[in-house]
């Protein structure tokens, strides 16, 4: 019999580190970058942001830095093509 190993939400970042992800903002506010850095405070940090508002794009960035508190959830996206 075989155990399989949950991951914690830790690791489970730490895999998605230089993948594109959207990091929806208590706000309502999406950021889709580049998942460069996460710290123990769950602080962000994006390259290649673009911030979208209700599904438009309202602007973008270089690198972003997304405090933690702030953070609604983190999601995996797909490769920009």
């Amino acid at each position: 019999m075989s155990t399989v190993r949950k991951q914690t939400p830790n690791e489970f970042l730490k895999q998605l580190i230089g993948r594109p992800v959207v990091v929806k903002l208590s706000s309502g506010v999406d950021y889709r970058g580049i998942f460069a850095n996460l710290d123990g405070y769950m602080n962000v940090i994006l390259e290649q942001t673009e911030e979208y508002m209700n599904g438009e794009l309202k602007n973008k960035y270089g690198d972003t830095f997304i405090r933690g508190n702030n953070v609604l959830y983190i999601s995996a996206q797909k490769r920009r093509l």
